[in-house]
């Protein structure tokens, strides 16, 4: 297939995905941005209310799979997601319910051979209004079932969009491990079930991810080791997936930081990608800020 028929059948995303575009999925990637969660994410914090900002730049100029490369092929995503998380006083099955909501905003330029577009504003909106999180002593244990609407812009005929099209559920494990010498061990694991996009008869396959991270504490500091891993598990359906049973995967890892003020925490990563198959390789970087009410 030319290069210029890959660029219209990928034309649904780049964007929505906020880690990169795919040659799995419709238009590549997955919903989530991989790589967002790090420190002490399977640990709900104390009843309240948190805002986040996770701030992303991601930048590819390779593309793997086993088609014919794309000349001058390159991808820039700059993103900023904000979540809103409210931790409630309510007890449930001994644990504590809370709920978030998530607001996406990017913008994505891409070229792959004679084609390039860019895109940049609302994307997909995240819910989740039944979060269940249980501590244990040093172990701690979140779930949930996220909830990405469709409420970014979208046009099958672009080749960048910032919105998907469809909806995706997501049921979420998460959990943490800290002792009292400060080691950390924790992951966040995550099942993509996408529904149809009624605009191109496509179906995106399940995708099966994870964000991860292996840390020390200082007090206020943590220092630590992590990343993502992301695995296309089905392959896509429909009359539109014309492209046959591609599945995309892709690992991430590298240094992660974390400092605490007061009532403001602040964590800076590097995420280099490898072992990647129908996606762009490149790398991200990320300052996320969260602050307690």
């Amino acid at each position: 297939m030319s290069r210029i028929a890959y660029a219209s059948v990928l034309a649904s995303a780049f964007a929505c995905t906020l880690s990169g575009a795919a040659l799995a999925t419709e238009g590549g990637g997955g919903a989530y941005a991989n790589g967002a969660e790090s420190f002490m994410t399977g640990a709900l914090p104390p009843p309240g209310f948190y805002a986040l900002s996770y701030n992303q730049y991601y930048t590819a100029g390779e593309f793997k799979n086993d088609a014919p490369p794309f000349a001058d092929f390159d991808l820039t995503v700059a993103a900023t997601i904000f979540r809103a998380v409210y931790v409630t006083d309510v007890s449930i099955l001994g644990g504590t319910w809370a709920m978030h909501a998530f607001l996406p905003f990017a913008k994505v330029d891409v070229d792959m051979g004679p084609a390039s577009d860019s895109a940049s504003g609302l994307g997909d909106i995240i819910i989740d209004p039944f979060i269940v999180g249980w501590h244990f002593g040093e172990f701690h244990l979140i779930t949930g079932l996220d909830i990405y609407l469709p409420t970014g812009a979208y046009d099958k005929n672009d080749l960048a969009n910032v919105g998907r099209n469809y909806t995706t559920f997501t049921p979420v494990l998460a959990a943490t491990w800290l002792n009292a010498e400060g080691y950390e061990a924790s992951f966040k694991l995550m099942y993509d079930i996408n529904t149809e996009n009624t605009a191109t008869d496509y179906t995106s396959g399940d995708e099966l991810h994870a964000d991860f991270i292996l840390a020390k504490h200082w007090g206020p500091l943590a220092v630590g080791l992590g990343g993502y891993a992301y695995k296309q598990v089905t392959g896509d359906s429909g009359a539109g997936a014309v492209l046959g049973d591609f599945k995309g995967q892709a690992v991430g890892l590298g240094p992660q930081l974390s400092y605490g003020a007061g009532n403001l925490q602040v964590t800076a990563k590097y995420q280099s990608e490898f072992a990647v198959e129908n996606k762009p390789e490149g790398d991200k970087f990320w300052l996320n800020l969260t602050l307690a009410f």
